[in-house]
């Protein structure tokens, strides 16, 4: 009975390596294309990208961007997507030669959609981070970033300090703030939304005492609403904001590394800021936002 036992697990182990000899041999059979998209093959895992030979064939790029955070990726009256994100990928797809597929993201799924191959290139204000880097690969930065607190006129957020334990602290889930929050000021209760839309909406609607974000999004919203103060407008350490791509997409990282270094000689991301941001943030704050050439003065 007991080598009976035996003699069956060892027809089951035996199985399984020929299973897996037989996928392992029906991967190193299949084209170089099937093999890139599929991702780190060697390793098992699950997660996909495109090469860029692969993205030129095609003849389509899929960019992730924000469809609902003004001025940097959004929707307009026409059904047309802009802003400073926008302005930067098409000048990527213009450059490639090939054609645009926006796809919409939210900020808790940026990774998400680079894993599973529903975006080559994440251009959704992401910020750059340890943990983010574990992730994804980022190309050079071409924006600066920190956090900052925005509250209404009528009560004005300027420390985080003695927090008052019956409000909370609006945020977005998937961001920067979130995690620094969470890390830094367990204390303070978080009020999570999974859009810059419905964040908003908390904010105007008085479902907390202010929202931690981007410094970016939090000056643009409080020159674009009255009644409502950043009395914070720069929250933990300066960061930095780049394009994204999935892990070991080294064809198309180095691809967009190489173009934000030649975009950088012609002051590109100036001009970008000037059509894109201006009307929000004016001339003065131009210099200390834009990174040209992926080249920080950090």
């Amino acid at each position: 009975m007991k080598q009976s036992k035996i003699s069956r697990r060892s027809f089951l182990l035996g199985l399984g390596a020929v299973s897996a000899a037989t996928v392992l041999t029906a991967c190193g059979g299949s084209s170089s294309a099937s093999t890139a998209a599929s991702g780190s093959a060697a390793s098992g895992s699950s997660v996909v990208y495109r090469t860029l030979d692969q993205i030129k064939e095609s003849g389509t790029i899929n960019i992730g961007v924000f469809s609902d955070k003004n001025p940097f990726g959004y929707v307009d009256e026409n059904g047309e997507y802009q802003g400073y994100d926008v302005y930067f990928a098409r000048r990527l797809g213009e450059d490639l030669g090939v054609e645009i597929n926006f796809v919409s993201t939210e900020a808790a799924n940026r990774i998400e959609y680079l894993q599973t191959g529903k975006a080559d290139v994440i251009l959704a204000n992401f910020t750059v981070t340890p943990e983010r880097a574990e992730e994804v690969d980022f190309a050079l930065p071409y924006m600066n970033v920190a956090l900052g607190v925005i509250s209404p006129d009528s009560n004005v957020i300027t420390t985080l300090d003695n927090w008052n334990a019956d409000d909370q602290m609006i945020v977005i889930s998937g961001t920067t703030a979130e995690t620094y929050l969470t890390k830094e000021y367990p204390d303070i209760p978080l009020q999570k939304y999974d859009s810059y839309a419905t964040a908003k909406n908390a904010l105007e609607n008085g479902n907390g005492a202010a929202w931690a974000n981007d410094n970016t999004e939090v000056i643009a919203f409080a020159k674009q609403n009255s009644g409502y103060t950043v009395g914070i407008p720069s929250l933990g350490s300066q960061d930095t904001i780049a394009p994204a791509v999935n892990k070991g997409n080294t064809t198309l990282l180095d691809w967009i590394n190489d173009e934000i270094k030649s975009l950088g000689e012609e002051s590109f991301f100036h001009k970008d800021y000037e059509e894109t941001l201006v009307d929000t943030y004016g001339l003065d704050y131009e210099d200390e936002l834009v990174v040209e050439g992926g080249e920080t003065n950090a």
